[in-house]
């Protein structure tokens, strides 16, 4: 069984800093892309926050570019989402994405459980 384990979030004033944690756990060879979906409260669709290729350049949606950083660590199977100067539309549900490379062979698609970040003074 493969899964992506998701970790961070919480309540923070405008201006602060947050990070996300995602973990691809299970008999994976390799990660081909990973990052960061979110759903903002009464939307029913989710927006490319950030995502990072096998190579380890890194897409970002144009609100965020600037203030959120993601980076990835193979070693480990593990990307991280650094959000700083945080603002109140960013408060969503964040959801890790990653495409992987199974040891058995093939590739799968994988969605984290999602978890809280809310923005407000």
């Amino acid at each position: 069984q493969v899964e992506l384990v998701e970790s961070g979030g919480g309540l923070v004033q405008p201006g602060g800093s947050l990070t996300l944690s995602c973990v691809a756990a299970g008999n994976i060879f390799s990660i081909n892309n990973i990052g960061w979906h979110r759903q903002a409260p009464g939307n029913q669709q989710r927006e490319l926050v950030a995502n990072i290729d096998s190579g380890g350049f890194p897409d970002y949606l144009d609100s965020v570019r600037g203030r959120f950083t993601i980076s990835r660590h193979n070693r480990n199977n593990t990307a991280l989402l650094h959000m700083n100067y945080l603002l109140p539309e960013d408060t969503a549900v964040y959801y890790c994405h990653a495409e992987v490379t199974l040891m058995a062979g093939g590739r799968r698609r994988l969605w984290g459980q999602g978890t809280q970040v809310a923005v407000s003074s």
